[in-house]
């Protein structure tokens, strides 16, 4: 799809060059802007436009449809938001150069759907059919005990949705930030935060049976074409964690297993901070 023109700088490929998208692929990206506002002020449009995306996937877009204007969306891109009910929460959203066949959002429980949690978007395959790309954003757990058995109470309800879609073989990509690092490799300090949210040995083995191929059967996309340390999505804003690396990586892009060989390359792209988060983007062969 044509684009047009940015009216401001180019100051994202040459000081901060990306990785060529591979020939015959769609670029999935993922991002927890922490409020598209604010994002949209550190230039995050402008980036997405020249990132090579076909398909963005948004997370904690803080708005509601009414705030959501034209200058929050990149021309002749198809876009939706799912905003939280309470205003300036959560809420998803999925930019894309490629037309939707169709979106619905929701899972069917209150506290996924009171806060715009998940929406997903239905897309052509070329050789036929349709796949599904998804934004879900999970509870955070850190700020209370309260918080934490919300955030439980999520990971119990989005269980058997997941599983029902492994038994109808539905082909998605999941994409978003789960609050969650899996093992150790993915956060700096992991024996400092055994016994925090996001950490947790009940969270971690939540994960492992979301990737375990004889339970929910997801492939981490990530971390299956990328098994170096030192990878990281999520740092504080206290002290010194971004410019030391002292990172979590809580974002995903979670797949049905036919999307596995599919996996071209994949980064998280540092060189400029839009938020707290870091885009992580994947290039799959279609």
């Amino acid at each position: 799809m044509k684009q047009t023109p940015l009216k401001s700088s180019n100051v994202f490929t040459a000081e901060h060059p990306m990785l060529p998208k591979s020939d015959g692929c769609i670029r999935v990206v993922s991002l927890n802007l922490n409020g598209l506002r604010s994002a949209h002020q550190k230039g995050v449009l402008e980036w997405i436009e020249q990132s090579d995306a076909d398909v963005v996937c948004m997370q904690e877009t803080r708005l509601q449809a009414h705030q959501w204007l034209d200058h929050h969306k990149p021309p002749l891109w198809y876009t939706h938001l799912y905003p939280a009910q309470r205003a300036g929460y959560a809420g998803t959203a999925i930019y894309s150069r490629l037309p939707f066949v169709s979106v619905k959002n929701g899972l069917g429980f209150e506290l996924c759907d009171s806060e715009g949690r998940f929406t997903v978007a239905e897309f052509e395959r070329p050789s036929g059919g349709t796949f599904a790309i998804a934004s879900v954003y999970f509870p955070s757990g850190s700020s209370s005990d309260e918080a934490q058995a919300r955030k439980d109470h999520f990971l119990a309800q989005i269980t058997p949705i997941l599983a029902d879609w492994r038994a109808q073989n539905r082909s998605i990509i999941l994409c978003g930030d789960v609050n969650i690092a899996h093992k150790e490799i993915d956060l700096k300090n992991w024996k400092g935060n055994l016994k925090n949210s996001g950490f947790l040995p009940h969270e971690r083995a939540w994960m492992d049976q979301l990737f375990s191929p004889t339970h929910l059967g997801y492939v981490d996309a990530f971390r299956h074409h990328n098994p170096r340390p030192d990878e990281y999505s999520w740092w504080s804003n206290r002290g010194q964690a971004w410019a030391k690396n002292v990172g979590w990586r809580i974002d995903y892009q979670m797949t049905s297993p036919d999307w596995q060989h599919r996996i071209e390359q994949v980064s998280i792209y540092r060189e400029h901070r839009f938020s707290d988060h870091a885009p992580v983007m994947i290039d799959y062969r279609l």
